[in-house]
């Protein structure tokens, strides 16, 4: 495995990166190239750009065998675009996102593709205890909190990436330190997000965390999909299936009752594939105004498992995610307002989808659920691989 930690070589890549960017999208890219002594990378670096507070954001961009090309940044440890072909080898970016910084640090941007933590989804009030301590969270959504807070929730923060490439795979690892205290957290959260561009047209993407405190962890991908390409109108048109007989039903600000029912006779029942807009509007009057649930998956022994899938039968792309987590959150876009995304596409209610793999919401706060607090001396870990694929 290469690896490169040099500024002297980083600023190198960088260069590389802006020709490459330059000219991305051209069916001469590599002629362009070796014309000039040159060889093709398959991971490359460039600037992205400041956050408001001047912290430099690098952006990645990760080429396979295939040509599918996957962009990250690292503010947030964030998966900005995904290119795969269609059934007739056209090629889309299938995830939302912005085309500069200012775009991913406006109201606008509704976690697209970051990864969201400390302890993704809600915890309800905003409070938890851990060996008899109460800490107290913000309260961003509503009484409860979410997504690891309002100013330094990870996907706000800038991580440390570092760039490799291995035989048929190349991707990015990025690295944080949640120091004691942040947004009301115990413990100094050191944390691992690596990022894999396979040939088989997978991002796969690894999670490690350690404590010097015991903390809940929940982290996740937040990205938002639409499979006919990000803007396209809707996601009511997509298949989904969820490997899952099981969910976990909310209270009226979407926390967990603490139950864990049967999807059967349901609109949750995903167990074979249902269209999206088939039922979705029977919850027009509850919580959340459609999905955003989470799913209690079939697999539940920690090994990598699918767990569910999506299907857009005009350009024939398949989504497949497997994951080692119990939970996936199902989340339809429902509070997509409209917003302009990349290339001042607009991103409709309800026109993506995420599909997040998790722990339970709240499940520091249900000793029932799958356990969600990382203790000194052990290793959070968390396995996810989106793939697309055509039919």
């Amino acid at each position: 495995m290469t690896m490169w930690d040099s500024s002297a070589i980083r600023r190198s890549l960088v260069n590389t990166c802006k020709l490459w960017r330059h000219c991305a999208g051209c069916a001469w890219l590599g002629l362009a190239l070796s014309s000039l002594g040159c060889a093709q990378s398959e991971v490359t670096v460039s600037d992205f750009g400041k956050t408001a507070d001047g912290t430099p954001v690098e952006q990645f961009t990760l080429r396979n065998a295939g040509g599918v090309v996957v962009k990250l940044i690292s503010r947030g440890a964030t998966l900005t675009e995904w290119h795969v072909p269609d059934k007739n080898g056209e090629m889309a970016d299938v995830v939302f996102g912005f085309d500069d910084i200012a775009g991913y640090e406006s109201p606008a941007n509704g976690y697209f593709g970051c990864t969201a933590g400390r302890v993704a989804n809600r915890i309800a009030g905003g409070k938890f205890t851990i060996d008899g301590a109460e800490y107290t969270l913000a309260t961003n959504d509503g009484p409860n909190a979410l997504h690891g807070g309002e100013k330094r929730s990870l996907d706000k923060v800038v991580w440390k990436g570092e760039p490799f490439e291995k035989e048929n795979e190349r991707g990015v690892a990025f690295t944080y330190t949640s120091p004691d205290g942040e947004e009301g957290y115990p413990g100094n959260l050191a944390m691992k997000v690596t990022y894999t561009l396979t040939d088989k047209n997978e991002i796969r993407i690894d999670y490690e965390a350690t404590t010097d405190k015991a903390t809940p962890v929940n982290l996740t991908n937040h990205a938002y999909f639409n499979l006919a390409g990000a803007g396209a109108p809707t996601i009511n048109d997509h298949e989904l299936k969820i490997i899952a007989d099981n969910y976990t039903p909310v209270d009226a600000t979407l926390i967990p009752t603490g139950q864990i029912v049967p999807v059967e006779g349901t609109v949750f029942d995903f167990r074979d594939f249902h269209e999206i807009g088939e039922r979705v509007n029977t919850l027009n009057n509850q919580p959340g105004g459609g999905y955003d649930h989470n799913f209690v998956l079939n697999n539940q022994d920690g090994d990598l498992a699918l767990a569910a899938q999506v299907r857009e039968s005009d350009s024939g792309r398949l989504l497949s995610i497997f994951t080692t987590e119990p939970g996936i959150q199902f989340y339809g876009g429902n509070f997509l307002a409209g917003q302009k995304g990349k290339g001042g596409k607009t991103y409709a209610h309800r026109s993506g989808l995420c599909l997040e793999t998790q722990h339970y919401p709240d499940s520091v706060n249900h000793p029932s659920f799958p356990n969600s607090v990382l203790k000194p001396g052990d290793t959070y870990k968390h396995t996810c691989v989106y793939q697309i694929t055509v039919e």
